[in-house]
């Protein structure tokens, strides 16, 4: 199978109908802070203990295509000595895997970043490969303010995000392509509208540079959204509209799915804001999806509480929370079904 085929093959797996991507990629600091903050010591014993409740939950694969595995999880097993990569494939999941190694300050762009991580991308790529990993992912993010994200900031993120996906594309992975408007901040949701265009035209236009073959991406935006710091909040018709009419603009229609990160929304929020782009636009170009980490995995978490007893009532909430964003992926989500009175 060439690289083309196996781009085709993957990204068939990842736009099944009903299913998303779970994002359990948090680095080690970030997973630590969230075990952190519910009192769970962050070892690698915890650490693959929880990762593993997820990717054994009875029922998650009728609604997870793909997870996204940090570098860590995806040389880790269960106890009987099976790859978790392995736990995933065998039910139908495709294991993923993030590769870039964070944000650093862009020179000449005060107040913007720049990822880090290209140099032996393919050498690992093919290392990650032979583990099972079959996609990657790749995250810029773009902070608003009155200044920023500024010119260079734009065109430097974008060029790194083409790169990548082209290197990808070269070794048969298929390229989650991330960029993350950031929801800090008090900006209007005219303001993330504007900025969240601007980003994306940039990002396709990179990618047509390096040649990188649009029917092999997934793309993985942000939604728009006011800042987290300005009052009140967008309804979800108000966010689908915005940002639809953002995708319209932007994204052509080669591209077969579009996988929304959460972005600090709260479970109930990314998954109504994903409804009613569903139900506003049920015969978009695009699949429109979830790739979300806390969105999916809060509940859960919490239930989970670093205690095996409580794995199976862990287990129900993180199922529970992707059938919702399952029914929200064709806009039949209702906020009813999310009260605690419809719970099974």
């Amino acid at each position: 199978m060439d690289a083309r085929d196996e781009l085709q093959a993957t990204i068939a797996k990842l736009v099944v109908a009903g299913k998303g991507i779970l994002a359990a990629d948090e680095s080690l600091p970030t997973i630590t802070k969230r075990f952190g903050a519910l009192r769970i010591d962050s070892t690698d014993d915890s650490r693959r203990a929880y990762r593993s409740l997820l990717f054994t939950t009875p029922g998650a694969e009728e609604f997870i295509g793909g997870v996204i595995l940090f570098e860590e999880t995806l040389g880790q097993s269960l106890d009987d000595g099976t790859p978790l990569a392995d736990v995933l494939s065998r039910r139908g999941i495709v294991p993923g895997i993030k590769v870039d190694k964070g944000t650093v300050p862009l020179p000449g762009a005060p107040g913007d970043f720049i990822t880090q991580g290209l140099d032996g991308l393919a050498e690992r790529l093919k290392t990650y490969k032979q583990k099972g990993a079959r996609f990657a992912k790749w995250r810029e993010i773009y902070g608003i303010t009155d200044r920023n994200p500024t010119p260079l900031g734009i065109h430097a993120n974008a060029e790194v995000l083409a790169r990548y996906a082209a290197i990808c594309q070269e070794c048969g992975i298929v390229p989650i392509v991330e960029p993350e408007v950031l929801i800090d901040g008090d900006h209007t949701l005219e303001r993330c509208q504007e900025v969240a265009e601007a980003v994306l035209h940039a990002v396709f236009a990179a990618l047509n540079r390096y040649r990188v073959t649009l029917e092999g991406i997934v793309l993985k935006p942000s939604m728009v959204l006011p800042g987290k710091e300005h009052a009140p909040k967008a309804a979800p018709e108000v966010v689908a509209r915005a940002t639809l009419e953002v995708l319209r603009r932007t994204v052509p229609s080669a591209v077969p799915t579009i996988n929304f990160l959460s972005g600090g929304q709260s479970s109930i929020e990314a998954t109504a804001n994903l409804n009613a782009m569903n139900a506003m636009a049920p015969n978009a170009p695009w699949v429109l999806s979830y790739s979300y980490g806390r969105a999916l995995q809060d509940d859960a978490m919490r239930t989970w509480a670093g205690r095996a007893d409580n794995v199976p009532a862990a287990q129900d909430a993180f199922l529970r929370r992707a059938r919702m964003n399952s029914l929200a992926r064709h806009g039949k989500w209702d906020a009813a079904m999310d009260n605690p009175s419809a719970r099974q």
